[in-house]
């Protein structure tokens, strides 16, 4: 693998690390959180937006790396920051309930818009696992957060992760990494309803409403050259075959022999992708995954862009703004079956049909 894998995860650390910096009140949200979030009224978006999100009532919502979130309704661009109640302005999750909250994972925690104010949830630690239909689940990348969050629409718990299997022999070497190996760097829930969670350094553990059960491959944590990378994307495809951060293999669990066994039974088959596809790489690390409304899978790299699988070719979609080339962090399809992109420094992107262009409202 190139260089420039290992760039991506040094520069998210390093983008990581500072947003942490940035506008962080929790102290006073309890005061903040009573008050009406009138947010400002702003000409244009910010340049750092990592997440996209759409509303049961189409607004949009664009997570950003330290301006808070901005909301657009089709006319109107609110940004809403800690000054109206928000916990942190780094933002890294957006989820919205049946009853229309809006809920925003950020480093300070986890803050619940009504509509009018923002609330900051308290969570409760908890070795409780459960699993209904409504459970919203949240993480805190970059915070060493470890666990994960569930909120049942009464309670948000942090759930603690039950012990690796090879947590005596991998946990010494990274102790010191500037993620905590059971940070969940990604939360997918598969066909069956059961939920994964993608980690640091751990691989990736799938809870089915019983019991919590871990996989580990080196190759989905570490970059042949060092490093880490993480479970950072999970999805499972129409075929049954499951898809985690590489294109190097793809992943077939066997559930009944899992439910007889202390950690998730899985056999690989190859994967997609060559050299030539890639650049000289022989597979590519990506950090979102998805399936659009044709069947298409589409990838989201750092430095190469986007990949489309139809299931047989694999097209490229280079990211520009300009004539500068775009990194990427995040895909996300909405409810028309368009495809967004989140970026470090280059605000959002949207899919015209044949080239990502720069998002202006």
């Amino acid at each position: 693998m190139k260089v420039k894998t290992i760039l991506f995860f040094s520069i998210l650390s390093i983008l990581t690390s500072c947003s942490g910096q940035t506008k962080s009140n929790a102290s006073n949200a309890d005061d903040l959180s009573k008050q009406i979030a009138k947010g400002d009224t702003v000409n244009k978006l910010g340049d750092h937006l990592w997440y996209v999100f759409q509303d049961k009532k189409n607004n949009y919502w664009f997570g950003s790396n330290g301006e808070g979130v901005y909301r657009y309704d089709g006319k109107t661009i609110v940004n809403f920051s800690t000054k109206d109640g928000l916990a942190n302005d780094t933002v890294r999750q957006i989820q919205e309930d049946r009853f229309g909250n809006i809920f925003i994972s950020t480093f300070a925690g986890i803050s619940k818009f009504d509509g009018k104010t923002f609330t900051t949830l308290q969570p409760i630690k908890s070795k409780e696992w459960k699993l209904e239909p409504n459970d919203l689940w949240f993480y805190i990348l970059g915070k060493k957060n470890e666990g994960a969050y569930r909120y049942d629409g009464k309670n948000l718990y942090n759930l603690e992760f039950p012990k690796h299997y090879l947590h005596d022999e991998i946990y010494p070497r990274v102790v010191n990494s500037f993620f905590s190996p059971y940070e969940v760097y990604s939360i997918y829930k598969d066909r069956k309803g059961a939920i994964w969670f993608g980690t640091s350094v751990f691989g990736a553990c799938r809870f089915d409403g019983e019991t919590v059960k871990w996989m580990y491959e080196d190759d989905l944590t570490y970059v042949p050259n060092g490093g880490t990378f993480g479970i950072r994307s999970i999805f499972e495809d129409k075929e049954g075959n499951f898809w985690l951060c590489n294109t190097w293999h793809k992943y077939i669990f066997d559930f009944q022999k899992t439910a007889k066994s202390d950690r998730l039974q899985y056999q690989k088959t190859k994967g997609i992708g060559n050299k030539q596809i890639f650049g000289s790489d022989e597979y590519v690390y990506y950090s979102h995954i998805l399936e659009d409304n044709n069947g298409n899978i589409w990838l989201t790299t750092w430095s190469q862009g986007v990949y489309k699988y139809d299931g047989k070719d694999i097209t490229n979609y280079l990211v520009k703004d300009g004539s500068n080339d775009v990194n990427l962090i995040s895909m996300y399809k909405d409810k028309q079956g368009n495809l967004w992109l989140g970026t470090p420094d280059n605000g959002t992107f949207k899919f015209n049909g044949n080239t990502f262009e720069r998002f202006k409202p």
